[in-house]
């Protein structure tokens, strides 16, 4: 008997759709409950100091929805015809609403210049990968490779006790044994956006830091 195992099997388009909505749903479920909550705080008609503490919470919630819709809009969406470019610009400050979170902080090497769409999206889905590695925060610094529309991007993760996911390492190499779920899609879709621009991401320990490319 062999000891490896095949793949586990790619979802079709309609699964893909569903397992990536599920992800975005995922992702705001916390802030938008959270406004629930604040809400529900000032049904009661609390002390002013809790009404104050309500509407902070609603305030705060209400923007990280916000960070987050914008970001899955242009990560996961279609964010405009086939063809369409993006402006890094609009993608560097849409990444540091969603990614810096008080634990995470990016510095952005890029340039300011319109891309495909696709490598845009495809910077988006790696940054969500690279930060998944420092799990107790730090730093996640991009740099580009190459130049002009065939631009592609190298993410050093930094933190504490950074590490490489095995099950990551092998849904971007298309070598998982498991089916893809609602909790790997995102590194799954990630490798479908590298195969559509041309390239192929890995994701690997350098020291004590974590690179993830896409050449």
């Amino acid at each position: 008997m062999s000891g490896t195992s095949s793949p586990g099997p790619a979802p079709d388009a309609l699964e893909l759709a569903a397992l990536l909505c599920s992800r975005v749903c995922h992702d705001l479920i916390s802030p938008v409950g959270a406004i629930v909550n604040g809400l529900e705080v000032l049904d009661d008609n609390p002390k002013p100091e809790d009404r104050d503490f309500a509407l902070d919470l609603i305030r705060k919630s209400a923007k990280t929805a916000s960070a987050r819709l914008q970001f899955c809009r242009l990560a996961f969406g279609a964010a405009g015809s086939s063809g369409a470019q993006i402006d890094l610009g609009d993608a560097q400050n849409m990444a540091k609403g969603h990614i810096e979170d008080g634990k995470v902080a990016l510095t952005w090497n890029l340039p300011r210049l319109l891309l495909p769409k696709n490598r845009v999206k495809l910077l988006l889905n790696m940054l969500v990968v690279a930060q998944q590695t420092i799990p107790r925060g730090g730093t996640l610094t991009i740099d580009p490779v190459g130049e002009g529309e065939a631009m592609s991007f190298r993410i050093t993760a930094a933190g504490l006790n950074a590490r490489v996911p095995q099950n990551i390492v092998d849904l971007l190499n298309a070598t998982s044994p498991n089916t893809v779920d609602a909790h790997a899609v995102q590194p799954h879709y990630t490798r479908l956006l590298a195969e559509a621009c041309g390239l192929k991401v890995t994701l690997a320990l350098d020291g004590d830091k974590v690179i993830i490319a896409a050449s």
